[in-house]
């Protein structure tokens, strides 16, 4: 699995943008979470690290530009 660095800012193959806070581990599972924050709104988002890391489904979102469902920017 590629590697997800906090404090970065990614961007969501939809187009907006969120700064990773934290990596951490869901209470039931023990699996790994990103913690992430939107830049547009300021909301706080988590998701499984597995899925952020993910690839774009092109099958379901042909149209989509990014390889990776969120990809950091410089």
């Amino acid at each position: 699995m590629r590697e997800i660095k906090t404090n970065k800012i990614y961007k969501h193959f939809k187009g907006n943008f969120y700064k990773v806070l934290y990596i951490g581990q869901d209470s039931e599972d023990s699996k790994e979470v990103v913690i992430y924050e939107s830049k547009h709104d300021g909301k706080i988002w988590v998701r499984p690290l597995e899925n952020f890391a993910s690839k774009v489904d092109f099958e379901k979102y042909p149209n989509a530009t990014q390889e990776y469902r969120f990809e950091e920017v410089d």
